[in-house]
C-alpha cells in the first residue's frame, strides 16, 4: 500500500511539475512574444549552444529540413516576414543534427567492414600505408616482420584491423597522408627505447615505446566511442557550419592522436604495460573538455581546416 502511494504521489508531482513548467513558457512567451525556439534561435550564437538545445526539443527526418521548419512555424503561429533570421538558424542547427547522425552511420558502416586481403582496394591502402611512413624502406614481401617496424603486432596487419575494421586503416592513412610530418615525428618517437629527448612538441621529457599503429586503431576506438555516445557533438557543432562528415571525424582523429602522444610523454609510463591507465585518463580529460558547450578541439597540425564557428 505505501508502495502504491508513493508511486501515485510522484505521478501526480511530476504532472504538477509539466503544467508548472507549461504554465511558465506560456508567460514567458506572452511576456517576450517569443516562443521557446525563437528564444533559443535569439539567445544562443550558432554552434553547440544552440544546436544541443534545439536538438532536445525537435526531431528532423534527413530528407525534410525545410518541412520540419514550415511546420514549427506554422504550429508556432510565428510569422516569417518578421522573424526571417528563425528559419536560416533553424536550418543550419537542424543540419548539423541530421549531419551529426549521418556521420555516425557512415562510421559504424567502415567499423563493420573487416579487413579483406582479398579485396584489392583493401590492399592499396594498406600498400600506400606502408609508403607513407616508410618512404626509404621497399616492403620485402606483403607477409613481413616489417610491418612491426610501424607498430602493427605481427606479420600481417589484417589481424590488427579486426577491432575498429577498416576505420582504423581509414584513420591511419588519412593522418599519414595529411600529417605526414608529424606521423613520422610520432612514429619515430614511438620506436625509440625510453630516453630523455627534445621532441617535435617541445617538450623535453622522457618517455616509454609504443606501437604506433595499434594506438592509432585504439585511438580510433576512442573516438568512435566518443562519436556514438554524444559527447562529439559539442565539438563538431561548434566546427562544422552545417552537417558534420566524415572530414570532421578525421581530422578529430588526428588531433586526438597528437594529444595523445603529447599525454602519454607528460605521464611518463614505466612501459607499455601501463597503456590502458594512460589511455582511460586521456579519455576522461577530453571528456571533461567536451562537457564545455563553448568546447571545439582545434587542432594544431598542418592538415586542419577546422574554425571555430561565430554565426
Amino acid at each position: 500500500m505505501k508502495h502504491f502511494l508513493r508511486v501515485v504521489t510522484q505521478f501526480f508531482v511530476f504532472l504538477y511539475c509539466k503544467l508548472l513548467w507549461r504554465g511558465l513558457k506560456l508567460v514567458v512567451r506572452k511576456f517576450t512574444g517569443r516562443c521557446e525556439l525563437q528564444r533559443i534561435c535569439y539567445n544562443n550564437k550558432h554552434g553547440a549552444r544552440r544546436t544541443l538545445k534545439i536538438g532536445r526539443h525537435t526531431y528532423v527526418h534527413p530528407d525534410k529540413v525545410e518541412k520540419t521548419i514550415d511546420d514549427i512555424v506554422a504550429l508556432k503561429k510565428i510569422n516569417p516576414d518578421t522573424n526571417p533570421q528563425l528559419g536560416i538558424s533553424l536550418q543550419a542547427s537542424l543540419l548539423q543534427i541530421v549531419g551529426y547522425r549521418s556521420l555516425v552511420a557512415e562510421v559504424e558502416k567502415l567499423r563493420r567492414e573487416p579487413y579483406d586481403s582479398e579485396n584489392p582496394e583493401h590492399e592499396d591502402m594498406l600498400m600506400k600505408l606502408w609508403k607513407e611512413l616508410r618512404p626509404d624502406t621497399p616492403l620485402t614481401s606483403r607477409i613481413s616482420k616489417q610491418w612491426c617496424e610501424i607498430g602493427f603486432q605481427g606479420s600481417d596487419p589484417k589481424t590488427d584491423f579486426r577491432g575498429m575494421g577498416l576505420l582504423g586503416l581509414h584513420n591511419l592513412l588519412y593522418f599519414a597522408e595529411h600529417d605526414k610530418a608529424t606521423a613520422l615525428q610520432m612514429l619515430h618517437d614511438s620506436l625509440q627505447p625510453k630516453h630523455k629527448y627534445v621532441s617535435l612538441f617541445d617538450l623535453n621529457f622522457y618517455k616509454a615505446w609504443y606501437s604506433f599503429a595499434i594506438v592509432g586503431i585504439n585511438i580510433t576506438d576512442l573516438a568512435y566511442s566518443l562519436l556514438v555516445s554524444g559527447a562529439l557533438k559539442t565539438h563538431l557543432y561548434n566546427v562544422a557550419p552545417e552537417m558534420p562528415n566524415l572530414l570532421h571525424f578525421q581530422q578529430t582523429f588526428c588531433y586526438l592522436m597528437q594529444e595523445f602522444h603529447r599525454f602519454w610523454i607528460e605521464e611518463d609510463p614505466s612501459d607499455i604495460m601501463e597503456f590502458n591507465r594512460v589511455r582511460s585518463k586521456f579519455h576522461r580529460q577530453i571528456l571533461r573538455h567536451l562537457k564545455n558547450p563553448d568546447m571545439a578541439l582545434c587542432p594544431h597540425f598542418s592538415a586542419s581546416n577546422l574554425h571555430l564557428v561565430n554565426l
